[in-house]
């Protein structure tokens, strides 16, 4: 048998597993003005180092690795692995934290996982921005961020039904520690038609702070997919035109 490789320390600074109750806000200008904001909470871990959670608290959060990349892999640091390796980007063992929905009581949906991955000197190398829409579909991101955290990339994937695959995204997706502070903003030529922005507080990972945060916010997973249909209803009813949905072409490293 092949001895398992123990995993890198930690980097310093960033402690997991934690918790961020955050606002999620959606602002629309155009074509209607519409605006939405949704209170719930998301985890922070290390991958190799998942939270370890009492068994009768575990239906409340579980990372599964057939939810993000291709579905595939036998691990979510193969996943992202397999996709980095299709890029030319290798990170050596070093430390990788995500952000993300758990899967809570079976049911998980995660509009934008992300993944910042660092060498074992603990520099950054890249932020994965990982998009799902309510399609079943699955697109990543490969960022080279600046030092505020922020990078541009042309969209090419189909998400919300009202917009075109066309224009590029403004990221702002600075680390997060005490505070939890993301931006992304849809850029077509001069306009910034649609702005979305998750802001919210650290707790620790614990199981009170897990519980306190399941009874603000019952099944919080399938409360965001229940409120994006809702919204994308009424924006319908509105009159909005729905743009049609291209062939989705699995992307390399995404098998």
């Amino acid at each position: 048998m092949t001895p398992r490789t123990a995993a890198p320390a930690p980097a310093p600074g960033i402690r997991t597993p934690a918790l961020y109750e955050c606002v999620v806000s959606h602002a629309r200008t155009a074509p209607v003005h519409h605006s939405l904001r949704h209170r719930t909470y998301l985890w922070l871990v290390d991958l190799d180092r998942p939270p370890r959670l009492p068994l009768a608290l575990r239906p409340l959060a579980r990372f599964d690795p057939r939810d993000h990349f291709g579905g595939t892999a036998p691990s979510l640091r193969a996943g992202l692995e397999r996709f980095l390796t299709s890029r030319g980007v290798q990170l050596d063992g070093g430390r990788v934290l995500m952000l993300a929905h758990a899967r809570v009581l079976g049911h998980v949906f995660n509009p934008l996982t992300l993944y910042w991955c660092h060498d074992r000197s603990g520099a950054q190398v890249c932020v994965v921005a990982e998009v799902h829409n309510t399609y079943g579909e699955r697109h990543c991101y490969l960022l080279h961020t600046d030092a505020q955290g922020r990078a541009d990339v042309t969209k090419d994937f189909y998400v919300s039904p009202f917009f075109p695959v066309d224009g590029a995204y403004r990221m702002r997706l600075p680390e997060p520690a005490g505070r939890l502070d993301l931006t992304v903003a849809l850029r077509r030529g001069d306009s910034r038609p649609f702005t979305a922005t998750v802001r919210g507080a650290r707790r620790p990972a614990t199981p009170g702070h897990l519980l306190a945060m399941v009874r603000r916010h019952p099944w919080s997973t399938a409360a965001v997919t229940a409120g994006i249909r809702r919204h994308g209803i009424a924006l319908f009813l509105r009159g909005l035109p729905v743009q049609t949905r291209p062939r989705h072409r699995v992307q390399e490293g995404m098998q």
